[in-house]
């Protein structure tokens, strides 16, 4: 059988694009759909078909060049550049060039995030994250519509945070729908923010895991970080911030229409939701689904839809979005 060598001047990058037990070779060979192994080191591919061959080199370097970059070779990022390497809907056998994989591999490290202070980079695990995190680079509003685990939330919260802490925008806005308690939070304890926080626990949850949290307990210190529901947006123009609307599903027609028109100068906002878990009354229409009918054609906004492909959280997630897909 034919095989595919390259020889690593450098013992460490061996070491740790191998992984713990060779752990990461299995996750290489099974995306190639062949035997990957390594001899000191040499790491080489077997297989009788030459565009697997050259995907194989092509992805060995990209790893090694996120290694040199300080992104730790992890098999998240193997799969991420496997995912950038292979042309949508084509097995591994498909024809692509050395110079198309070079220019997909920089483009997939320009879209990496580096949150200052908030030590590894972030970066787009699937084709349609990255779509996504391209849509947030080039466009003031981006929706963002997919099941549970695709990364939705994670990755605005990744770009937002990045935005506020490299001084790019001032202060960054969370808001969701309180579907739940029907916008009226009197009875609950504590003050709007301690009422509200609660909901917002997801958006929480991702910035904890992106940065110290002494330095998220700072920007919430000096209002760099804003919690607000949806309710209470009424009235407001908000430049220079960024505005994550979560969870947008939930908001009515009225309140969509609402927060689109707080946008104000040098603002950007994000709008995340799931169509799937609308837990609006059934006479009440989505204002998220009517919002993707009403601005689908317009060139300044991004819509950016994620299905079971883009599912980072578990495989095992993955299999109950495909099995609930074709029910």
């Amino acid at each position: 059988m034919n095989s595919e060598s390259i020889v690593l001047d450098d013992l460490s990058f061996v070491s740790e694009l191998c992984g713990a037990n060779d752990y990461n070779l299995n996750v290489l060979g099974n995306l190639l759909g062949t035997r990957v192994f390594c001899l000191g080191n040499e790491l080489s591919v077997e297989s009788e078909d030459p565009n697997t061959r050259e995907l194989f080199s092509a992805l060995v370097k990209a790893i090694v060049t996120s290694i040199s970059d300080g992104m730790p070779a992890t098999p998240d990022l193997i799969i991420a550049l496997h995912a950038e390497l292979t042309p949508l809907g084509d097995g591994v056998g498909a024809p692509w060039s050395e110079n198309g994989s070079k220019s997909a591999c920089e483009d997939f490290f320009d879209l990496c995030i580096q949150i200052p202070g908030g030590g590894a980079k972030v970066f787009p695990r699937s084709r349609g994250q990255g779509l996504y995190l391209r849509g947030l680079a080039t466009h003031d509003l981006t929706f963002s519509v997919g099941p549970a685990g695709t990364g939705k939330t994670y990755l605005a919260m990744a770009w937002a945070l990045r935005e506020l802490l490299s001084k790019s925008k001032r202060k960054m806005i969370l808001t969701r729908p309180i579907v739940e308690a029907g916008e009226s939070l009197g009875f609950l304890p504590g003050d709007l923010v301690q009422k509200i926080n609660p909901y917002l626990r997801p958006l929480y949850d991702a910035m904890e895991s992106l940065i110290p949290l002494e330095t998220l307990r700072k920007m919430e210190e000096s209002r760099a970080i804003e919690v607000a529901p949806l309710a209470y947006m009424r009235g407001r123009s908000l430049s220079n911030c960024v505005i994550i609307l979560d969870e947008a599903q939930n908001t009515t027609k009225e309140q969509m229409k609402m927060f689109l028109t707080r946008l104000g100068e040098n603002s950007k906002a994000i709008v995340t939701g799931d169509i799937t878990q609308i837990d609006l009354p059934k006479r009440i229409e989505s204002g998220l689904v009517h919002a993707l009918q009403v601005l689908e054609g317009i060139d300044d906004i991004f819509i950016n839809r994620l299905d079971a492909r883009d599912v980072v959280r578990s495989r095992l997630v993955r299999k109950i979005i495909e099995a609930y897909e074709k029910e």
